[in-house]
């Protein structure tokens, strides 16, 4: 009977984005601290993740799906003389979108838990 519950296809999707979300927080942080370190490249998150996601959602199976991984950045351009390709202003406000994406599929994820505990319980935590 829980089993059924953490397997419902929003909650494995959330489960997956959250943690997506976090991976890119590693990597923008990666990014914003190497920000003077001659010849770094850009890191984001894998686009095989993003692709792979929206085919398995797209087919209702979510259990092949990759787990979101950290590489180089091959759409990030040169930019500086020591080959360092990282803008620290998109890598900012790269961080404040996904810190919003994090904290609306946390918000979402809590809910469900919640709503889960009333129906255990037979009330509403606060």
């Amino acid at each position: 009977m829980i089993e059924s519950l953490f397997s419902n296809p929003n909650y494995e999707a959330s489960k997956l984005l959250l943690d997506a979300t976090a991976a890119r927080h590693e990597a923008l942080a990666s990014n914003i601290a190497n920000v003077e370190t001659p010849g770094y490249k850009r890191v984001d998150l894998s686009k095989n993740f993003s692709d792979a996601f929206s085919a398995q959602l797209k087919a209702g199976d979510l259990s092949s799906v990759p787990a979101p991984s950290i590489q180089q950045d091959p759409t990030a351009t040169t930019e500086r003389q020591d080959g360092n390709n990282v803008q620290i202003d998109k890598e900012l406000m790269d961080m404040s979108s996904n810190s919003l994406q994090y904290d609306t599929l946390t918000e979402f994820v809590s809910g469900s838990l919640k709503q889960l505990q009333m129906a255990i319980t037979g009330r509403s935590s606060m």
